[in-house]
């Protein structure tokens, strides 16, 4: 379905309702005349893309690509695939892997992604580019690019890509809302998270009213996986240990190899190690097909895990938060165990 969109890029007559006022107008301003002025516009969201990155990044491309755009979406991991969970999102004729991205773009936008790293095999196709729009809600993003639509308050990038959806003259249809709508539940943990403010539920309203099947994106999302999942997830939670308020357990390269399990299909770990009633903070350690660990760690409120994972050379938000690490797994988890602990001392002297 083909949003209407007025083939303009000044500021249109009407926006979605404001998130939030962390962005001036006049970097709006900005970024719809950059837009109005280039014929190809490349997008890019964070490597191993979750539902707000590609949901944010084809959203936006849909309104483009009706403005006449020629649109060129990718990220930047060395095995590209979009992760099975997520294929089922509208608008994938649009990516293209990292190779044919184009090398040195006019205008790149990119999506959730809080530093320049984040975007990997692209990041050198960035630096290269005249301008770079970054559209990104992280507290820890350290402000690269050309133009800056950042903003920590809101509970997703979702949000930010639906403004400047309306503010390019578009309009919400079913494709534009699945892919939305997708970033916006992932990333509040399906409204259960702190994050969520009556601006998600209201947001979530306008998505539902193009007539999502809400309850087939959610079946997509949470309730599908292959039976190799549930033996790698059994080993995981084997070797899961609890210690002084911190639950962690890992997955190896070794593990998943013997079901012939993607390393995309491990993000829920997180979300069941995350129950454990004696834990405060809960941390997944899981090693990538190039050997590093992706450590994904969430807190339950007392602990700014964000911060933690900053020190540690990721970011991420104050209850979610990740980094990469080169090291053992065992100088993983030291090295975490110093940060965590001069985190809880901030806290502490906090109350």
């Amino acid at each position: 379905m083909t949003p209407n969109v007025r083939d303009r890029a000044d500021r249109p007559s009407r926006a979605a309702p404001c998130p939030g006022g962390a962005i001036p107008e006049i970097s709006w301003d900005r970024a719809l005349r950059l837009i109005g002025g280039t014929e190809e516009v490349a997008l890019a969201c964070h490597v191993t893309p979750d539902g707000d990155a590609l949901g944010s990044m084809l959203a936006v491309g849909f309104v483009l690509r009706s403005m006449g755009k020629r649109v060129v979406a990718s990220f930047g991991d060395r095995n590209f695939a979009v992760p099975r969970l997520l294929r089922f999102l509208p608008g994938q004729d649009m990516l293209v892997p990292p190779e044919d991205f184009p090398a040195a773009p006019e205008l790149v936008i990119t999506f959730d992604a809080s530093m320049s790293e984040r975007l990997g095999l692209l990041r050198d196709n960035a630096a290269r580019a005249r301008e770079v729009i970054v559209v990104d809600h992280h507290p820890s993003n350290r402000g690269f690019g050309t133009l800056s639509l950042v903003d920590s308050t809101v509970a997703a990038t979702a949000m930010l890509a639906e403004q400047l959806v309306y503010r390019l003259g578009g309009r919400l249809d079913r494709d534009i809302a699945t892919c939305l709508y997708a970033g916006l539940v992932t990333d509040t943990g399906s409204f259960r998270y702190p994050s969520t403010t009556p601006a998600v539920h209201q947001m979530a309203a306008r998505l539902v009213a193009t007539g999502l099947r809400t309850e087939e994106i959610a079946r997509e999302l949470w309730d599908r996986s292959p039976f190799g999942y549930l033996k790698v997830l059994a080993s995981a939670l084997e070797r899961v240990r609890l210690e002084d308020g911190l639950v962690w357990t890992h997955v190896t390269r070794v593990d998943r190899a013997a079901q012939g399990l993607p390393y995309a299909e491990l993000e829920g770990i997180i979300d069941i190690v995350r129950r454990t009633d004696e834990a405060e903070v809960a941390v997944v350690l899981k090693e990538d097909d190039h050997g590093d660990w992706q450590v994904s760690t969430r807190s339950k409120g007392a602990v700014d895990v964000g911060a933690v994972c900053s020190a540690l050379g990721g970011g991420g938000h104050h209850d979610a938060a990740g980094y990469t690490s080169h090291v053992s797994e065992a100088e993983t988890m030291t090295r975490f165990r110093r940060e965590l602990a001069k985190a809880r001392r901030r806290s502490s002297r906090a109350v």
